[in-house]
């Protein structure tokens, strides 16, 4: 690797450092304890790192879970992927135990902890290593796949230390920053480095929630579910994925803002699952070439590519090729965190929605509904982009194949793609694009965002041979 050499002004950055960012919000801790931890943390930069690793180290915890899984899956790594990606010959039915490592942090003292979903996802034992040594057993809280965050739970008759949270919003790019973590199963790893950018989206699943910050800290597997922390000692991220083609550190990891964590966090440990709003439009970014031809001037904004029949959004009378400029008097530069904001929303708000139709501003109000009952609408999509109907796969199904994920076929529509490609009734969907299918809803909500006339890879397996194959066919 090449090194580089940062020229250390320990004056001018002490000086940022103390007039940086107002103080965050914390989860679970009192103003007396924020104040009480700000203290410890010096104005020189020598020293506030090891200062930080300190204060933080006690409330990170080294996670031990296992597995059981059906093969040919891939090798339980830190990072999630896919089961298939490996390997897209007829799976075989046998099972084996798998072991993983990951990270969390102790976010109150009901022993709470926030980690990755992929790190406990379909774990059936979990154990929890505290710094000092003890050791508990742990169960899952809640977990949310679209964010890939999940709490998990221990239980200890003595007062657990727990950490602070950062307002995430007021990170700034090359600010520094410190990641803790567990990585290749090396205990309490403190490295360190900058903020690299903010709001990377389409990092992983594009039908996630993703707005994640970049960092050059060095993250390895094992880091995720760590805290990523600023120079105050608060918690301002949650190290979930690398960028990486040697499966190790490469310099591009990235986080989950805080905001984000403590939004779900809450949700998790209060329902078990996490409600998001939902309005039945399909959106991107616009680009420079769409503008030109709809005659805007501004290139800025989320272009709708189409509304969902009698989704909230068409009952307010939104329409295909506008552009949503404003939500709630704020400007949207892009899809993404417009997705995101959306979604965070709670059901049944009011958003007050600026658009440009026909080239023209306009106000619209949108009553936000419930992504839960978004499939029924969403299916709709599917039926057009792929002409297919999908169900959950029968038990005597998962048994014969030795899979466990994945969607089968119910209906196919004669003139549609997918019969094109030769597909036929019965056959079963494990992956769109990389991405794995667990059910319906994985399966609509991938399809939802794709363009018309998009390239498309799937993973298919055939129901009469039982070999599965990679099928590229183009969305209508």
């Amino acid at each position: 690797m090449r090194n580089y050499r940062r020229p250390v002004m320990v004056a001018l950055i002490a000086l940022f450092y103390h007039f940086s960012c107002m103080p965050g919000s914390a989860y679970g801790a009192d103003p007396d304890q924020q104040g009480a931890q700000k203290a410890l943390f010096s104005n020189d930069l020598r020293v506030v790192f090891s200062q930080i690793a300190k204060a933080i180290i006690p409330s990170v915890v080294h996670i031990e879970v296992t597995q059981q899984q059906l093969a040919p899956f891939s090798p339980f790594l830190d990072i999630p992927q896919s089961p298939f990606s490996e390997q897209p010959q007829a799976p075989k039915k046998f099972k084996r135990e798998l072991k993983g490592l990951g990270t969390g942090i102790i976010i109150d003292e009901n022993g709470n902890i926030l980690t990755n979903n992929h790190v406990v996802d379909e774990a059936t034992d979990i154990k929890v290593i505290l710094p000092d040594g003890r050791h508990y057993a742990a169960h899952v809280v809640g977990k949310d796949q679209k964010t890939d965050l999940a709490i998990i739970r221990i239980r200890s008759d003595s007062k657990l230390p727990f950490v602070t949270f950062g307002d995430s919003d007021k990170v700034e790019v090359g600010e520094w920053v410190e990641a803790i973590g567990h990585p290749r199963g090396l205990d309490q790893t403190v490295t360190q480095g900058i903020i690299s950018a903010k709001h990377r989206q389409g990092i992983t699943d594009p039908s996630s929630y993703q707005d994640f910050l970049q960092t050059d800290a060095a993250i390895n597997p094992g880091n995720s579910g760590g805290p990523l922390i600023n120079l105050k000692g608060e918690v301002i991220g949650i190290n979930s994925i690398i960028a990486s083609e040697s499966g190790g550190y490469e310099g591009i990891g990235f986080a989950i803002p805080s905001n984000l964590a403590v939004s779900i966090s809450k949700a998790l440990i209060a329902y078990g699952k996490v409600k998001r709003g939902w309005v039945g439009v399909t959106i991107q970014d616009l680009d420079p070439e769409k503008a030109k031809s709809l005659n805007l001037q501004v290139v800025k904004g989320a272009m709708v590519m189409d509304v969902i029949k009698g989704g909230p959004a068409d009952k307010a009378g939104l329409k295909k090729d506008d552009v949503i400029v404003k939500l709630d008097g704020k400007e949207v530069l892009e899809s993404g965190s417009l997705r995101n904001q959306v979604a965070n929303t709670p059901i049944g708000n009011i958003l007050d929605v600026g658009i440009l139709h026909d080239g023209r501003e306009k106000g619209i109000r949108i009553t936000v509904g419930d992504m839960d009952d978004s499939l029924k609408y969403l299916s709709s999509v599917v039926k057009q982009r792929l002409g297919v109907e999908v169900r959950a796969l029968k038990t005597q199904e998962a048994d014969n194949y030795g899979i466990d994920s994945g969607v089968a076929v119910k209906w196919l529509d004669p003139k549609g793609s997918m019969v094109d490609a030769g597909f036929e009734t019965g056959d079963i969907i494990l992956e769109i694009d990389g991405q794995a299918i667990h059910n319906a809803e994985d399966f609509a909500g991938i399809v939802s965002v794709l363009q018309v006339g998009q390239d498309t890879v799937i993973l298919a397996l055939d129901h009469r041979s039982g070999q599965s194959t990679y099928v590229q066919l183009k969305t209508r």
